[in-house]
C-alpha cells in the first residue's frame, strides 16, 4: 500500500491527481527558454530601428511633386519662412561680394633689395680715389634729367656731402626712414582687378606669409605715379640727404626703378573668404504666413515652390510639437509594430516553424529592417522608387520560403513604409498590387526570362492600380493635366527594373537561402553532369534504375501539387553512392554472379546501406545542392534492409548457439523523409525496385505490389515526418500504378517469336 501500508484517503487521491498545464502555462513554459527570449529580444530591436527609421515620434512630410490638390491646402498654424533665394537676393548678394576689400600681400623685399643697392652704388662712389677712376655707368645711373655725360665738380661735390661712415650711416637711416610707409604698404604698377571687382579706393594689406592682421590701405596711396610722388616728399624733408644735388641725384635714381616695381599680390584666398562673408551677411527677409490661409491652389500641381512653403510649415509644426505629443505618436507606431509582429509571429510559428528554429533563418528581420530603409531613401521625391526594394524583398522571401508569407510580410513592410512616407491609402494599394502581383507569379521559375516577364505582368498591374487609385483620390485625369499617368508609368518602369534586377540576383538568392529554383534544377539534371557520366560508366543497370525512378517520382510529386522537377533530379543521384561498389547491388550483377553469397548478412547489410554515406560524400565533394543531398541521405529513412535481416535470423535459428538478431543493425541510418519530395521518391525508389523481380507484373500484380510496399513503410513510420497526408498517399499510390503499368505493358507475341 501506499504511504508506508496506510491506506490514502479520498481527499488525498484527488489532490494527487495533477491536470496537464493549460495553454497559457504552456506558453509561459515556452517563453522561459533562452533561445525564444533571444528571438523577441531581436524583434522588439528590429521594432526600435524601424521606429528610428521612419522617425516614428514625428508625422511624416506627406506632400510630393505633381500631386493635385482638390482643395486648397490651408495653413494650419503661424509660421515664418526665410525669403527664398530669388533672383533679387542673388543680385544683392552679388553686389557685396563685389563690395569687399580685395586682400593683397605685400612682399617688401624688393624695396629692402632697392635701398641696400642704393647704399652700394653710393658706397662706391665715395670709395673711388679720383673721378676718372669711378665707373661711368654707376654715375649714369645719377644723371639728372636732361644731363648727358657726368660733370666731375658735381660727383667731387656729392662724395664730400657723403665723405665719411657717419654721414654714410645719417644717409641710410634717413632713407630706410623714408621708405618706411612704402615697404609697409606696397607699391602697384596696375591694378589687378577689374573696375567692377571689389572696392575701388581701399584694399587690405598684409606682408607676405603673416595674412593674421591686415591693413586697410587708400589704392591711391600704393599705386605707382603716387607711391613715388610721396617717396619723394619724405625724402625732401630728411634733413640728412640735403643738400638738394644729392636729393635730386637720389631721386633720378630711384625713380626709373619703382615705376616698374610691384610688390602686391591678390590674396586669392583670403580675398574669396571676405566675399563670401560679405555674401552670408546678407539677411533673407523673413515673410510671415497665417493660420488659414492658402498655400497652395486647388486643381493646380504641386511644384518646387510649393513644396518648399509646405516643408516650411511641415518644420514650424515639428518644431512646436510637445513631447507628450511625440510620446503618444510613437507609442502609437510602436504600438501597430506590435501588432504586425505578434499576427507575422504567430503565422511563421504554426505555418513556417523552420525560421524560428536557425537564427540564421531568423535573420529574415533584418532583410525586413533594411528593406524598410532602403525603400524610405527611395521614396525621396525625386526618385519615388519604393517599390523597387519591396519587390526584391517579396520575390526573395517567395523563392526562400513561400509565398503566403511572402505576401504576408510583403503587406507588412508596405504598411512600415507608407506609414513612414506619409502616403496614405492610396500608395498602401499600389504598393500592395505591385507586390502581390509578383508574388502570385513566381510559383515555378523555368527561365531566366520569367523574372522578366513578372516585372512586366507586374508593372502593368501597378500602373493600371494606379491610375484607378489617382481617380478615387480625384486626381484629374484630362487633356490639361498628365501627372497621373506620369506617376502610373513610373511605379509600372520601377517593377519592369525589379524584374531585370531580380534575374541578375537569383544564383545570389539561391546560394544564400540554400534552395534551388526550376532553372537551377534544369541546370543540375542535366546528363552531362560528371557525377552521372561517371554513374553510367561504373554501374549503368543503377544508372538506369534512376531513370526509371525519377520519371515515375516526378509524375507521383506532380500530382500532389510537390515540386517534380526536384523530385527527379533527386532521383538521378539518389544512389550514386553505389557507384563505389557496383557489384554489390543487384541491377549491376552480370554473369559474375552475386557476391553477397559468399559475406554473412551483417557484412552485405554494412556494403548496402554504405552508399548512403558514400552517396551524401560524393555529392558534397562535387558541391550539389544541399536539397539533393537531403534525397540522398533520406531515401531510404530508416527502413529494414530485409533480405539480408531475414536471412540473417534463418541462419540464427539454424545454428543451436545462434543468438537473437538485433533488428536495429539491418537498419538504414535516416533521417526519415523531411518533406514531400523526399517521401515520394523513397516510394518511387522501392516500387521500382520491387517490380523487377514481378513475374507477368500485370496491373493488377503492380497494383498489390505498390500498395504493399506503401502500406509497409507507412506502418513503419517512414512518413512520419514528411508531412505526407494520407490522402496524398494515395493519390502517389495511384499515380505510381499508372506509371509502371506503362512500363510494364503487355507485349503482343509474333508468330516466328521464340524464346531464347
Amino acid at each position: 500500500m501506499a504511504n508506508g501500508g496506510q491506506k490514502r484517503t479520498r481527499s488525498q487521491r484527488v489532490a494527487s491527481i495533477e491536470l496537464p498545464p493549460n495553454r497559457w502555462e504552456r506558453s509561459l513554459e515556452y517563453l522561459r527558454h533562452g533561445s525564444v527570449l533571444m528571438r523577441i529580444g531581436l524583434a522588439l530591436l528590429a521594432g526600435v530601428i524601424m521606429w528610428g527609421l521612419i522617425s516614428g515620434w514625428a508625422p511624416p512630410f506627406s506632400y510630393r511633386t505633381g500631386y493635385i490638390p482638390s482643395r486648397d491646402i490651408i495653413a494650419r498654424l503661424d509660421f515664418r519662412r526665410p525669403q527664398k533665394e530669388n533672383e533679387e537676393l542673388a543680385n544683392e548678394k552679388e553686389k557685396a561680394r563685389n563690395a569687399v576689400q580685395y586682400v593683397y600681400s605685400q612682399d617688401a623685399t624688393p624695396l629692402i633689395n632697392m635701398r641696400g643697392a642704393l647704399r652700394n652704388k653710393v658706397v662706391a662712389m665715395r670709395d673711388a680715389a679720383k673721378v676718372e677712376e669711378l665707373d661711368s655707368e654707376i654715375w649714369n645711373e645719377f644723371l639728372l634729367p636732361g644731363e648727358k655725360r657726368p660733370d666731375a665738380e658735381e660727383l667731387s661735390r656729392m662724395r664730400e656731402d657723403l665723405a665719411n661712415d657717419e654721414k654714410l650711416d645719417s644717409f641710410e637711416s634717413a632713407l630706410k626712414h623714408a621708405f618706411a610707409d612704402i615697404e609697409k604698404n606696397g607699391i602697384l604698377k596696375e591694378l589687378k582687378q577689374g573696375h567692377d571687382q571689389g572696392n575701388q579706393f581701399v584694399i587690405q594689406v598684409h606682408p607676405k606669409g603673416d595674412a593674421k592682421w591686415p591693413i586697410a590701405v587708400k589704392l591711391v596711396d600704393v599705386q605707382s605715379g603716387e607711391a613715388i610722388a610721396q617717396l619723394k616728399n619724405r625724402l625732401r624733408k630728411e634733413p640728412e640727404i640735403a643738400p638738394p644735388e644729392v636729393f635730386d641725384r637720389v631721386v633720378a635714381w630711384l625713380e626709373p626703378k619703382l615705376k616698374n616695381l610691384n610688390t602686391l599680390d591678390i590674396d586669392e584666398e583670403l580675398t574669396n573668404k571676405e566675399k563670401d562673408d560679405a555674401a552670408a551677411r546678407v539677411v533673407k527677409q523673413e515673410v510671415r504666413h497665417e493660420k488659414g490661409k492658402p498655400l497652395a491652389k486647388a486643381g493646380q500641381p504641386l511644384g518646387e515652390p510649393e513644396i518648399s512653403l509646405l516643408r516650411d510649415e511641415y518644420n514650424a509644426e515639428l518644431a512646436q510639437l510637445t513631447f507628450w505629443q511625440r510620446a503618444v505618436r510613437s507609442s502609437a507606431v510602436m504600438g501597430m509594430f506590435a501588432a504586425l509582429g505578434i499576427l507575422c509571429g504567430i503565422y511563421v510559428a504554426h505555418r513556417v516553424p523552420r525560421l524560428f528554429a536557425s537564427m540564421r533563418r531568423f535573420a529574415i528581420l533584418a532583410a525586413i529592417v533594411t528593406t524598410v530603409a532602403v525603400c524610405l531613401v527611395a521614396s525621396r521625391d525625386e526618385f519615388r522608387a519604393e517599390l523597387i526594394p519591396l519587390l526584391l524583398f517579396g520575390m526573395t522571401v517567395a523563392i526562400a520560403y513561400q509565398q503566403e508569407l511572402a505576401l504576408l510580410l510583403s503587406a507588412a513592410v508596405a504598411l512600415i513604409v507608407v506609414i513612414g512616407i506619409g502616403q496614405g491609402l492610396a500608395e498602401f494599394v499600389i504598393l500592395l498590387s505591385g507586390v502581390s502581383s509578383a508574388i502570385l507569379l513566381m510559383d515555378r521559375i523555368r527561365s531566366r526570362s520569367k523574372l522578366i516577364y513578372v516585372g512586366l505582368c507586374s508593372g502593368v498591374v501597378v500602373s493600371l492600380t494606379a491610375v484607378g487609385v489617382g481617380i478615387l483620390d480625384r486626381q484629374p485625369l484630362d487633356s490639361n493635366h498628365f501627372e497621373l499617368l506620369k506617376d502610373a508609368g513610373r511605379v509600372g518602369m520601377w517593377a519592369v527594373v525589379a524584374g531585370f534586377l531580380m534575374t541578375g540576383l537569383l544564383p545570389f538568392i539561391e546560394k544564400m537561402f540554400n534552395v534551388l529554383t526550376d532553372i537551377s534544377l534544369l541546370e543540375l539534371g542535366d546528363v552531362a553532369h560528371p557525377l552521372l557520366q561517371e554513374l553510367v560508366r561504373r554501374a549503368p543497370g543503377t544508372y538506369n534504375h534512376s531513370i526509371n525512378v525519377a520519371s515515375i517520382a516526378e509524375a507521383a510529386a506532380e500530382s500532389i501539387g510537390a515540386r517534380g522537377l526536384l523530385v527527379r533530379v533527386g532521383a538521378y543521384f539518389h544512389d550514386i553512392g553505389k557507384m563505389l561498389k557496383p557489384q554489390y547491388f543487384a541491377e549491376n550483377q552480370g554473369v559474375g554472379g552475386n557476391r553477397h553469397e559468399t559475406l554473412v548478412p551483417t557484412m552485405s547489410t554494412l556494403i548496402i546501406i554504405a552508399h548512403i554515406k558514400d552517396g551524401a560524400d560524393l555529392a558534397r565533394q562535387h558541391h550539389l545542392p544541399p536539397p539533393i543531398v537531403d534525397f540522398i541521405l533520406q531515401h531510404h529513412g530508416t527502413t529494414l534492409v530485409e533480405y539480408f535481416y531475414h536471412r540473417a535470423n534463418m541462419q540464427s535459428e539454424a545454428d543451436p548457439h545462434g543468438t537473437a538478431v538485433q533488428e536495429s543493425s539491418f537498419r538504414y541510418p535516416g533521417p526519415k523523409p523531411q518533406s514531400k519530395e523526399a517521401g515520394v521518391l523513397m516510394l518511387a525508389d522501392a516500387v521500382e525496385s520491387a517490380c523487377r523481380t514481378l513475374v507477368g507484373p500485370t496491373p493488377a500484380r503492380i497494383e498489390g505490389l505498390v500498395h504493399d510496399l506503401m502500406m509497409k513503410r507507412l506502418l513503419d513510420g517512414q512518413f512520419d515526418e514528411s508531412g505526407l497526408t494520407l490522402q496524398e498517399l494515395h493519390t502517389v499510390e495511384e499515380s505510381l500504378v499508372k506509371s509502371l503499368t506503362a512500363v510494364y505493358h503487355g507485349r503482343v507475341k509474333y508468330p516466328d517469336q521464340r524464346t531464347a
